[in-house]
């Protein structure tokens, strides 16, 4: 027997209205639309939540999960309201080889202007953009905060302030923001990342405690920070293990 999980499942809990692009509505109706992913990854953190911290859990939240992919995540009582990925996994938030959100025109002046093939832009899009692209010599945050080179300032800045600028977004959805979670590899271990994120957060009422935050504390907002901010392992394996043994049950199997 096999089963299959679905990184996109966690997001059906979305209305049409976010899901849908700006584009004649055949193209909806046959299946063009924002999907969302990572979705394994923000159910465990959804559930995790409800344990560990039940009183911010039904409450609006924003989880980042910051790895080699990376997205956010809005959600509202334990469901999925809104994400920063679309159709793709190219949308969204820069990431480590990918662009994140891209005006769909560069994509036409590249095939057109410059006659690039699909498969080279595809290649450029995936695998030579992001945090490598912009600082021309490594897609690894950790390497890049090591770097006193000014590429890989910029690298790191535009990534703090398009995952600011992403979490913002998602709040107006929610209409307002409890918590910001922060999990994946970057997201659970690199303090200077999150701190710079919440640096651009601060006008929202996010404030850290810096010596939280540098001990990949689970708890990193301050006392006084109107915005409660997590630190949370995330386990994607286990959701797809716990859904397989659902089957298994299902099926009579003694698990």
């Amino acid at each position: 027997m096999q089963s299959a999980s679905f990184d996109t499942a966690f997001h059906r809990t979305q209305t049409d209205l976010v899901r849908r692009f700006a584009l004649p509505r055949r193209f909806f109706d046959e299946g063009v639309k924002r999907y969302g992913f990572h979705g394994l990854s923000y159910q465990f953190i959804a559930e995790s939540l409800a344990r560990k911290f039940p009183q911010v859990a039904n409450r609006n939240v924003i989880a980042a999960h910051l790895g080699s992919g990376a997205s956010l995540c809005a959600m509202s009582l334990g469901a999925s309201r809104d994400t920063s990925m679309g159709f793709s996994t190219l949308d969204g938030i820069p990431m480590a080889t990918r662009c994140g959100t891209l005006d769909a025109g560069v994509v036409l002046y590249l095939l057109q202007q410059q006659g690039l093939s699909a498969a080279e832009i595809e290649k450029i899009l995936y695998e030579q953009s992001g945090l490598l692209g912009i600082s021309g010599f490594s897609a690894d945050s950790r390497e890049l905060n090591a770097s006193n080179r000014p590429e890989a300032r910029e690298a790191l800045e535009l990534f703090a302030f398009r995952i600011a600028g992403e979490a913002t977004r998602l709040a107006t959805t929610l209409g307002g923001l409890d918590c910001v979670i922060f999990t994946a590899g970057i997201g659970e271990h690199q303090p200077e990342v999150r701190a710079a994120i919440c640096e651009r957060l601060a006008w929202l009422g996010v404030e850290i405690d810096h010596r939280a935050n540098a001990d990949d504390s689970s708890v990193i907002s301050s006392d006084r920070s109107r915005i409660t901010v997590l630190v949370l392992e995330t386990d994607e394996e286990q959701i797809i293990a716990n859904e397989a043994i659902l089957i298994l049950r299902s099926e009579g199997v003694t698990v």
